[in-house]
Order: structure tokens, then C-alpha cells, then sequence
């Protein structure tokens, strides 16, 4: 075994440098973090060949006098730490004292600064970590960092970089994520000496964020505050109807650091749980303030993870203020809870709760309302109703000021049960009238909503509605199926269920929730184990029984090709009405639709 030896200080540069930069972006986040703690109001980068060929950052900071600048270059070197306790109280972007020579370890780097009190600045060039000059220089206050061939002295790194494009993508990337959180500052980028972004400051973060994400998305954002203890929570969240296919439109900071934290990423899933589809994520934004004693933000050195103290807490009130902010926030078209704009020029869907509007109007939850077991092979007819009357009447509300960047509210509509039936159409969509136009309202999801609400508020109340079975039932599991279950009963008890173990994997049911009697219970029980199977290990307990009634309700609520009556259309209508979250079955699809009168007008060419 060869003996042991102290590596020379270039290659313990080059080594560090593998941790800190991995591609141009890395080089343009540390540079921008050093520039935001030197109180930087202007930021520019510029780029070439995906910053392959060149990174400059310009800023209006601080900057930093000769000797200042000499030390910056040197490994641990930093002016943000000074003892263990400051490790623990963490209030910079950048802290490590790395990012500086390990850039300039594996690039050909200048760095120029000047400080606001010192006549001149200081120019220092190095190639592969070796001072090649210092000189002084005269420069503007600020510091300006140019990174030239990066990697061209470790090839193996270089031949891992993408192409230009994607290389250039990863750095607007880097300069979005920074923008969002510091709406103060302009920030522009360059590439190839063309305008690639440009972003001036702002007073207003909300302004930022329809900058930076665009004002299609900004149109859709509701606000969000909250405070748990010493946890406070501000920033927007993003209508259901906005999603994307990753996570990566879920833009977190704490402390104004930008993080990919698990365990705020999961909060914010499960807060839009019910109102996405699998596959769909949330656009949001969000930004933690938490005292630095409480975070540890030490852990990489890239500084995009943290960790927390107490997650359960961060969880628990990321979850609930989310959550809160989608119930009551504006609609995906910028109106308040329960509004439906008078025009729109292509299809939308309604408010995302009616929850608050329900009880504005004195809808009240109740009991299960079956509906009416008249012929489901009878039309659905509406002879004799009186249109005028039947027709949804808007109801004025007094206009104000909504939250930043929303519009004023303008109307609400009434309840589900006032929309007129006129119709169903393949027997799997109830076609209804309102004042603003024509409604279609999924039967199989509509009713879905409904008896989940229900199954969860079953499972509330002591003692649940059920209904014993003439004929007890036998149900036959796998082994990891009959594991499950068995540690699902008492929680099926509470829903109403009477389950017991009948020796080995098999189970005897005695009693179901009184909605689901008469249905094939045994079928009900194997495919709900069957589908938990699937997703039981990334759920705990509360999560399981969660999505066990998911599943009931699906196999409950009226199918897609059933005929439904006149009355029987009416009463699921009645029911939405007394749900908390009427617009999205429980598996996140919508329940309706409207197609107002200026899109079919405009469709038929009547207007233009």
C-alpha cells in the first residue's frame, strides 16, 4: 500500500471543486449567493456556449478591498463564519469559504472588485488554481467574476456536460430560482450577447412572480399565510387546474434559500391531494422563515438540502396552509371562491370549493341522500319545467380589493341544485343550464365526491351508520394482503365495517356502512387491499385508511353509461352542494365543466 501523503493544494482544490460545481450552473449560483450577500441591487450574468466558454456575474455590491479579495481565493476562507455557534445560526446564501477557489481550480478566472471606500480595484488572474497577475485596476464598486474554459484542465469532468442548450436551460434555471426570492433586485442574463432574460426590481414579490413564471400562471395563483410557532409560511399556490408533470414548478425557500426539501415537497402534494390527478403536480411558491438554530443548512455542499429539527412540525403546517389557501383562495380564473366569470373564451372549470358559498346560502352536510330509485333506463325529462325559473340567477356581491395581483370579485352563482337539467349526454354526463351557459357535470366523478365525503364523515361520527349483512361474507386474501387488513380493521370499524379474522388469510364480514349496503361487498374489500398493496409502503396509517375510502367510494358511485332520471340528476346535484370540495372527484379529476354562451356563440360563428 502506497504511503500516506498530504495532497497538494491544487488537487485538493480540483477534489472540492467536484463537490461545488458539477456543471455552469453551479458556478452561476455561487456567484449570484456572493453577490446577494454583498447587498447587490443590479445583477448581471453573461454566457457563452452554454457557459462552456464563458460566466460572467457583474454586481453593484459591496465589493471588497485588496486584501479581502486575495483571501476570498484561498480555501476556507470566508467573511460569514467565524466560530462553532455560527454554524448554528446560519444567515447568508453562501457560508463555506470553498466556491471561489474551487471555480478557479478548474478555469481560467478573473476576478475584479472594488470597494466603495478604495480609490482603485484589484484584478487577479488565475488558471487552473496558479496566480498568474494581480493588478490594480480601475472599476466601478462591485465585484465582477469572469470564468473562462471551465474544466479545461480536467477533460474527464468537461466530457459530462450537455449540449449547449440544455447547459444554457440549466443556468436560466439557476437565475429563476434566485429571482423569485429576491424580488428587489434586477437581475439580466446574456447569452451568446443576446437578451435572455431581464428583470427589473420590484416592491411587489407578486410582480416578480408573474415575471419570472409568466402571467398565464400568475392569473392562477391565490395567496398563502400562515404561522406555527416559530414557523412562519408566506407565498402563492397555484390553482388544480395549472399542473406540470414534475415537481420542479414547486419553488421552495427557507430563509431565502432556495432548497429541494422532501419533506416541504411532500406537504405541498398532499395538500393538493383530492384536486390532482395522479402524475400532475402543483405550481407554488413558498417561502419559510424559521430561526437558523432550527434548520441545520450545512448538510451538502451544494446547500440545496436542509434539514429541520422538528420535520413533523414543518409538514404539519406546510400541509395545513395549503390546504387553507386552496379552499378559499380565488378560482383558477382569478375571481373568488364560488365565482364563475359572465365571459370566457374557452372552456373552464368552476371555483375550486363551494364549501364557504354552501353556507353562505344555509346548505348544511346531512345524512346520505340516495337517489331516487326511479327507472334508471327513464329519460331524463324536463317537459313542463319552467325555464325562467329553473335558470341559475346570479347574485350581486359588493366589489373590493382581492388579494395582490387578482382581480375584483364580480358575482357568485347558485347552488348545484338550482343549475337546470336539460339532458344527459351518453349516459355519462348531465348536461345542465345556467344563465352563463351550458354545465356538464361527470356523473361517475360527481357521485364519487359525494360518497367519500360521506365514507370520511362516517368514519367521524360515533357510532357510524351500518348495516348488518343477512348473510355474513367470507373474504380469501394473499398473506401480505391479510397483514394489511389486519391492521385496517379497527380502522374500518370506525367507517362503519365489522371485520374479523376467520383463521389463516381468510375474514369474515358482518356489517358494512350503510351506503354500501347491497353491493358485492367481498369484490369492494379484495380490490381495495389489492390496490393499497401497491402503494402500502409509501403510506402510513391515517394515509391507508385514506385512500381505502377513495376506493369504496369509486366502486359505490353511479358508473358512466347508467342512465339517470330526471330526479335522480337533480339529487347528486344536491349533494355537491354539501360537499367541501364539490369540483374534483377524490382521485383529483374535475367533476364539471362550462361552456359559457360567448364561447358556443363564438364556436357557431354568431359573434366574432
Amino acid at each position: 500500500m502506497p504511503p500516506v501523503r498530504i495532497l497538494p493544494e491544487v488537487l485538493a482544490n480540483k477534489i472540492a471543486a467536484g463537490e461545488v460545481v458539477e456543471r455552469p450552473a453551479s458556478v452561476v449560483k455561487e456567484l449570484l449567493e456572493n453577490a446577494l450577500d454583498a447587498q447587490s441591487s443590479r445583477i448581471t450574468v453573461e454566457i457563452e456556449n452554454g457557459g462552456k466558454s464563458l460566466i460572467r456575474v457583474a454586481d453593484d455590491g459591496v465589493g471588497m478591498s485588496p486584501d479581502d479579495a486575495m483571501l476570498s481565493i484561498e480555501r476556507y476562507a470566508t467573511s460569514k463564519i467565524a466560530e462553532d455557534k455560527d454554524l448554528f445560526g446560519i444567515k447568508t446564501l453562501g457560508f463555506r469559504g470553498e466556491a471561489l477557489p474551487s471555480i478557479a481550480s478548474v478555469s481560467r478566472f478573473t476576478l475584479v472588485s472594488r470597494a466603495k471606500s478604495a480609490e482603485e480595484g484589484i484584478q487577479i488572474d488565475i488558471a487552473g488554481g496558479k496566480i498568474r497577475n494581480v493588478t490594480g485596476i480601475g472599476a466601478p464598486t462591485g465585484t465582477m467574476v469572469t470564468v473562462r474554459q471551465l474544466f479545461f484542465n480536467t477533460p474527464g469532468r468537461r466530457k459530462f456536460l450537455k449540449t449547449t442548450a440544455t447547459e444554457a436551460a440549466h443556468v436560466a434555471d439557476t437565475l429563476t430560482t434566485t429571482a423569485l426570492a429576491w424580488p428587489g433586485v434586477h437581475f439580466r442574463l446574456f447569452h451568446n450577447r443576446r437578451t435572455i432574460k431581464d428583470w427589473v426590481a420590484s416592491e411587489d414579490p407578486f410582480q416578480r412572480i408573474g415575471d419570472v413564471l409568466g402571467r398565464e400562471v400568475r392569473r392562477h395563483l391565490r395567496p398563502l399565510k400562515s404561522s406555527e410557532g416559530s414557523l412562519s409560511l408566506e407565498g402563492w399556490v397555484a390553482s388544480p387546474s395549472v399542473s406540470r408533470k414534475t415537481l420542479r414548478s414547486v419553488y421552495v425557500y427557507v430563509n431565502g434559500r432556495f432548497v429541494r426539501d422532501r419533506t416541504v415537497l411532500n406537504a405541498v402534494q398532499k395538500g393538493y391531494r383530492d384536486r390532482l390527478m395522479k402524475g400532475q403536480f402543483p405550481v407554488a411558491v413558498l417561502f419559510l422563515q424559521i430561526p437558523p438554530e432550527e434548520v441545520d443548512v450545512n448538510v451538502h455542499p451544494t446547500k440545496h438540502e436542509v434539514r429541520f429539527t422538528d420535520q413533523r412540525h414543518v409538514h404539519e403546517a406546510v400541509l395545513k396552509a395549503v390546504e387553507r389557501a386552496l379552499k378559499k383562495a380565488p378560482s383558477p380564473c382569478g375571481y373568488q371562491q364560488g365565482e364563475v366569470p359572465r365571459s370566457l373564451e374557452k372552456t373552464t372549470s368552476l371555483s375550486e370549493t363551494h364549501a364557504a358559498f354552501g353556507r353562505r346560502h344555509g346548505s348544511k352536510g346531512g345524512q346520505h341522500e340516495r337517489i331516487p330509485t326511479r327507472s334508471m333506463a327513464s329519460p331524463v325529462d324536463t317537459a313542463g319545467e319552467d325555464a325562467s325559473a329553473s335558470a341559475t340567477r346570479p347574485l350581486n356581491s359588493a366589489a373590493g380589493p382581492a388579494a395582490a395581483g387578482m382581480q375584483e370579485d364580480l358575482w357568485h352563482p347558485d347552488k348545484f341544485e338550482d343549475l337546470r337539467v336539460i339532458g344527459q349526454f351518453q349516459n355519462a354526463y348531465i348536461l345542465c343550464e345556467s344563465r352563463d351557459g351550458l354545465v356538464i357535470i361527470d356523473q361517475h366523478a360527481a357521485h364519487e365526491r359525494v360518497v367519500y365525503e360521506e365514507l370520511k364523515q362516517a368514519a367521524a361520527d360515533s357510532p357510524p351508520a351500518s348495516q348488518r349483512l343477512l348473510v355474513p361474507e367470507t373474504v380469501e386474501l394473499s398473506y401480505k394482503g391479510a397483514e394489511l387488513l389486519q391492521r385496517l380493521i379497527p380502522e374500518f370499524a370506525d367507517a362503519g365495517f365489522d371485520i374479523s379474522s376467520f383463521g389463516g388469510n381468510t375474514f369474515v364480514i358482518r356489517a358494512v356502512p350503510a351506503m354500501l349496503a347491497g353491493k358485492a361487498v367481498r369484490t369492494i374489500i379484495v380490490d381495495v387491499i389489492d390496490q393499497l398493496l401497491e402503494v402500502d409502503g409509501g403510506l402510513n396509517l391515517p394515509e391507508l385508511v385514506d385512500e381505502s375510502l377513495r376506493r369504496m367510494a369509486c366502486h359505490h358511485a353511479v358508473r358512466a353509461n347508467q342512465r339517470l332520471a330526471c330526479e335522480e340528476a337533480k339529487a347528486l346535484l344536491r349533494q355537491l352542494d354539501r360537499c367541501e370540495n364539490p369540483d374534483h372527484c377524490p382521485h383529483g379529476r374535475p367533476t364539471w365543466r362550462l361552456w359559457d354562451k360567448i364561447f358556443l356563440e363564438k364556436s357557431f360563428k354568431r359573434i366574432t
